[in-house]
């Protein structure tokens, strides 16, 4: 398993990504557990409730997954980057700019969860092959420090804030099963 990452190996607003991922946790069979975990919450929103916002000054559905895939390739990319040993300092991306870029809205949610999908299984086959030199490599993002391994950890905690928050804000809830025949 890979190790949790020390706190100087990012910078603290990371903290609360990082602290959702279970201390238990299999990072790698976490990531590759989330493109389902998101599904399964959003299977049964239809396109249309998925396109609205439940507050002027808030993300839609599909905005939000969207945000998780702009997310997940910047942090896949800065990933691979210091992975390699590019010591290139890398630069900050402000969310909402790239939101409001493009309308996610005109897709289907349905077609954004397999963008997700795709990502994330892209960069668990890259990850799940790095030495343990590869993960703990630090670089620089957003003028900070970062290791490969934290940045692991911060995608995961990143899926778990969103997945926490399209439940808890926006009322979605995974179809649960009857299993008392």
């Amino acid at each position: 398993m890979i190790a949790r990452p020390q706190t100087d190996e990012y910078a603290p607003y990371y903290g609360g990504y990082i602290g959702r991922v279970p201390a238990y946790a299999d990072i790698l069979v976490l990531l590759a557990r989330q493109p389902d975990d998101l599904y399964a919450l959003l299977t049964d929103v239809s396109d249309e409730d998925a396109s609205q916002r439940p507050a002027p000054a808030e993300w839609s559905v599909k905005e939000v997954i969207g945000h998780v895939c702009d997310t997940e390739r910047i942090f896949g990319y800065r990933a691979l980057c210091i992975a390699r040993g590019d010591t290139t300092p890398l630069p900050g991306f402000e969310q909402d700019a790239y939101v409001s870029a493009t309308d996610f809205n005109a897709r289907a949610h349905t077609d954004l969860l397999a963008e997700f999908a795709a990502l994330r299984l892209a960069n668990v086959l890259c990850l799940q092959a790095l030495t343990t030199g590869e993960l703990t490599r630090r670089g620089t993002a957003s003028d900070q420090t970062v290791s490969v391994r934290a940045l692991l950890f911060m995608l995961a905690g990143h899926v778990l804030h969103h997945i926490e928050s399209l439940q808890t804000d926006y009322g979605v809830q995974a179809q649960t099963t009857d299993s008392t025949d």
